[in-house]
């Protein structure tokens, strides 16, 4: 177990450190070109005294618009250096996302990062007010805005002592030594690529690969031509890669493949291990634990679809009645900025994060996640839980992914509605078919609808409401 006592007090000390130990290591590659540890602790200085020439001080937000990159990484350590607060958000969001964003947090300074790396600097804003600065761990150090599944966005307030806790407990867990080289397409503006891939490589002295932008191609290049011992990723992008690689075993020299972000499919995970070589590891996690809660282990590979055990120095427990799944541990949040009444529902006594998923525990204490409390549907008086639909669905060899849905239906009723993205010929009616066998009636959805493409965050994270 982590003892978070022992922890630097910022994330910025992450790069000091590894810049002291082994200046010469590689830390980050960006589109071809690296960055020793040395020379990414001279970025983050020079980055911090431009920032003070903008006017930032310890307690503002400083908002930046990127992809990833090494000056985001380089200016998400500067702005930790400087005791202020990185609302990092992804170039990809609309213009009215980004002004809702803008519009809560009141950042002192917006810097959007151009394709070539260049940090533009938007005016400051004299009005804005810095929120206290503290000098131990508990200093917010990042505001991470989440949609969930209700499509408004929150900021979660992710101290250091969260996101260093997540760092140094994934790169144990991983095993990550100085020699590996982990893949960096996750979004560092998402907390599972915040904490979990880039400060947990970081962390262990490792170099971190990234890419602006999940791409199959890219991506399977880089696992055939041996580049790359670590892979991190969400079920999309695992389904996309199988897509590309077809059927036969994929040769590299990649040690441990993990999965998070989304439910798992037990045939997507069966095709995974067979074609990459290698256990695929899952896990659990959400924006306000920092963001792992749970994952297997990397001496006890799992058969089955579990997220594993709490990692050491978390507890969890199941709400009597909803099933609702509670955490507490050095990985919970600070609240929701300016939200106290969401910050109260979610933060309850005890410590304990009411996290709003529904879970059950096997024998061994290893977590099963059924679902979100809110996306149950009830249906003639039975509860319908939208992951054990999504799971059938995805079995078929011709869907990529789904996402089930309740809509109303009178009376109180809700009939279920599966959106399905495909990857070869398939109807409605063949889809039924496969169903039969695989789900009671109830449970079988009244309407599919095919898509395109699902609509989905930067993370790969399928977003709900905005399911036509």
């Amino acid at each position: 177990m982590i003892d978070p006592s022992s922890l630097p007090p910022r994330i910025s000390d992450v790069v000091r450190a590894g810049a002291a130990r082994t200046p010469t290591a590689p830390a980050l590659v960006d589109n071809a070109r690296a960055w020793s540890y040395g020379e990414l602790q001279c970025d983050v200085e020079r980055q911090a005294r431009q920032l003070r020439e903008l006017g930032v001080r310890g307690g503002d937000r400083v908002m930046i618009i990127s992809e990833n990159c090494a000056a985001q990484v380089a200016l998400l350590f500067a702005i930790a250096r400087l005791d202020a607060w990185s609302v990092n958000v992804n170039a990809r969001l609309s213009q009215g996302e980004l002004a809702a964003i803008r519009a809560h947090c009141t950042p002192r300074r917006v810097l959007t990062i151009t394709e070539h790396g260049e940090v533009v600097a938007g005016p400051l804003d004299p009005d804005t007010v810095p929120e206290p600065v503290r000098r131990d761990a508990g200093q917010v150090a990042a505001l991470v805005y989440t949609t969930g599944t209700t499509g408004q966005p929150k900021g979660v307030m992710l101290t250091h002592a969260n996101l260093l806790f997540v760092a140094a407990t994934s790169s144990t867990l991983r095993g990550l030594q100085p020699s590996d080289v982990a893949c960096g397409v996750l979004p560092i503006t998402h907390v599972y690529g915040f904490s979990s891939v880039m400060l947990g490589t970081l962390y262990a002295g490792a170099c971190l690969h990234l890419m602006p932008r999940f791409s199959a191609e890219a991506l399977l290049e880089q696992i055939r031509s041996n580049v790359l011992t670590i892979v991190q990723g969400v079920p999309a992008m695992y389904a996309r890669l199988l897509a590309l690689a077809g059927s036969e075993p994929v040769p590299s020299r990649l040690r441990f493949c993990y999965v998070g972000g989304s439910p798992l499919d037990p045939v997507l995970k069966r095709e995974v291990e067979r074609v990459f070589g290698l256990p695929l590891h899952n896990g659990y996690g959400l924006t306000e634990s920092g963001p792992t809660v749970s994952q297997t282990r990397l001496d006890a590979p799992r058969a089955d679809t579990s997220v594993g055990h709490p990692i050491p120095g978390v507890e969890v427990r199941i709400v009597e009645g909803t099933g609702e799944l509670w955490v507490r541990g050095p990985n919970v949040m600070a609240g929701y900025y300016r939200d106290p009444e969401q910050t109260r529902a979610a933060l309850r006594p005890g410590g304990w994060l009411a996290t709003g998923d529904v879970a059950t525990m096997g024998p061994d204490g290893a977590l099963f996640i059924a679902g979100r409390l809110k996306e149950l549907i009830i249906r003639s008086g039975f509860n319908v839980y939208p992951l054990e639909v999504e799971t059938a669905l995805n079995s078929h060899p011709a869907v990529l992914q789904s996402a089930v849905v309740g809509r109303p239906a009178g009376a109180g009723e809700e009939e279920v509605v599966a959106y399905v993205e495909r990857t070869g010929d398939i109807d409605a009616a063949a889809l039924r078919d496969w169903l039969q066998t695989r789900l009671a009636p109830y449970k079988r959805p009244s309407r599919i609808v095919f898509m395109d493409a699902l609509p989905a965050a930067p993370s790969g994270k399928v977003l709900k409401s905005r399911l036509p």
